[in-house]
């Protein structure tokens, strides 16, 4: 019973860390994005990964509509549904996914919603967030663009060089999170990433509260023996 006690709190205590450590980065990440606000900016030449995470960024090229990325996996206000990525040549070669928002999912596989883009391939300027691609989760599923010649390719959090061999081309590693009042879009009410982090920390206190729990417990418990 002491060391099986000893371990449960132990573990309790390092979930609670790990916990309390998340929310300390979310709240970094969240307070990045409520900075990020004001005029857009013309990168230029720089490279956008380099620019600060969340960067309200102008990009001038045009959109290939022929060749897009349906993000599956994504829910909005509950509902199942797709983030459409489009790629977008930059003026000076260099190709951007924009996330041009989510679309609901219509029930069956082999129906994929209509993501035609009227005027693709006219010179345009689009404005919008920096932010990275989605990571999967350790109970969320992965799978690469879908194998063939048909598009758009459906795919569940691809890896970059994935959306590249399915392009044939490099890609930018950050994905460019459409505004909501560019036109061209879905549905984009874009929100810092992934869970408040209050929750992280209310999470931490519980699993500090269990720790608590357990060592009063076993006190309780070896003082009764004591006492008979």
């Amino acid at each position: 019973m002491t060391a099986l006690s000893a371990l449960a709190i132990v573990a309790f205590i390092g979930f609670g860390r790990w916990q309390w450590h998340r929310g300390i980065e979310k709240e970094a990440a969240w307070r990045e994005f409520a900075a990020a606000e004001g005029p857009a900016m013309s990168p230029g030449a720089a490279p956008l990964d380099a620019l600060p995470r969340f960067a309200r960024v102008r990009l001038a090229g045009r959109y290939d509509a022929a060749h897009q990325f349906l993000l599956d996996n994504r829910t909005h206000d509950g509902a199942a549904g797709y983030e459409v990525l489009t790629p977008f040549e930059l003026d000076d070669g260099r190709v951007v996914l924009v996330n041009r928002g989510w679309v609901r999912f219509s029930g069956y596989r082999d129906r994929l919603p209509d993501i035609a883009l009227p005027g693709a391939g006219a010179p345009v300027t689009v404005t919008g967030r920096l932010e990275e691609l989605p990571h999967e989760g350790m109970a969320a599923g992965r799978a690469p663009p879908a194998a063939g010649d048909a598009w758009p390719k459906v795919t569940s959090f691809p890896h970059i060089g994935e959306i590249e061999a399915a392009l044939g081309r490099a890609v930018e590693v950050r994905q460019l999170l459409l505004d909501p009042s560019q036109p061209a879009g879905y549905v984009r009410e874009w929100r810092p990433p992934g869970i408040p982090p209050e929750r992280h920390l209310s999470y931490a206190v519980q699993w500090w509260l269990f720790a608590a729990t357990v060592a009063v417990l076993y006190g309780v418990l070896n003082l009764h023996k004591v006492n008979r």
